[in-house]
């Protein structure tokens, strides 16, 4: 079995807000968590957790795991897992994180509903376990407010084009763009797939172009680089993939 210890990079931009950024040579996503924002002792929401292990027999949770705790974090205490979409690269790992916190899991119902239709037969196509859980909060544009001593409230904003029900979520206070598959740094997500479409995914850019953004978080890292920082960097990053990519 490949060692795995050291996968991750971790960045930490604001107070309560942990970014793990997938190193390995497997098809396995970001994954980013806000600390202490829940009420109670299950306070933490961790978006996308990925995989359980890749292709390459990368033990991608452990890793995650051993990553949030090198922060001082349990992940027992998540009480929230939010997927930005369906595809099991972000979410397989929802069903071992359930099993050690009992956290809820929010996702759009438009991909709830491909996930257990299309989004099987997609993952039987190429091999893959599906992923089991119970989704128990669907997710819909507008404000997702997320209480606690340190709560904050996210912008929930529909973002098909890549998956049906794709999510981007928006963080006002610092102007911060979680992305998940819709736009990454110089690309954007394959709308090759069952559920994808282009014309979806550009109607969605151009929407999440207007946004007052200084920092984009995507699902994955490119050849390019992988968070964007600076308001004039992802205006760059935006008009780069409207002209080369549409």
């Amino acid at each position: 079995m490949i060692n795995s210890s050291n996968k991750y990079k971790k960045q930490k931009f604001f107070e309560n807000f942990h970014c793990y950024i997938w190193q390995g040579m497997g098809n396995n996503s970001n994954t980013y968590l806000f600390a202490d924002v829940l009420e109670g002792e299950k306070r933490h929401v961790i978006i996308d957790p990925g995989i359980i292990s890749s292709e390459f027999r990368e033990n991608c949770f452990e890793s995650l795991v051993s990553a949030i705790e090198s922060d001082g974090l349990r992940v027992e205490d998540i009480g929230l897992i939010i997927n930005t979409h369906s595809h099991t690269d972000h979410c397989q790992s929802n069903e071992l994180l359930v099993q050690k916190s009992n956290a809820e899991i929010a996702l759009s119902e438009e991909d709830e509903q491909f996930r257990h239709t299309t989004g099987r037969k997609l993952d039987a196509m190429f091999g893959i376990k599906s992923p089991e859980f119970t989704t128990s909060i669907f997710l819909k544009e507008g404000d997702l407010k997320l209480g606690g001593k340190n709560g904050i409230t996210l912008q929930a904003i529909l973002s098909p084009g890549h998956s049906p029900g794709s999510i981007c979520l928006y963080w006002p206070e610092h102007k911060a763009l979680i992305t998940g598959d819709v736009v990454f740094y110089g690309s954007v997500g394959r709308t090759d797939f069952p559920g994808g479409g282009t014309g979806q995914l550009k109607n969605s850019i151009d929407r999440l172009s207007e946004l007052d953004v200084e920092y984009l978080f995507p699902g994955h890292s490119t050849e390019y680089g992988s968070i964007i920082e600076g308001k004039s960097n992802v205006e760059h990053n935006f008009q780069a993939i409207k002209t080369f990519f549409y």
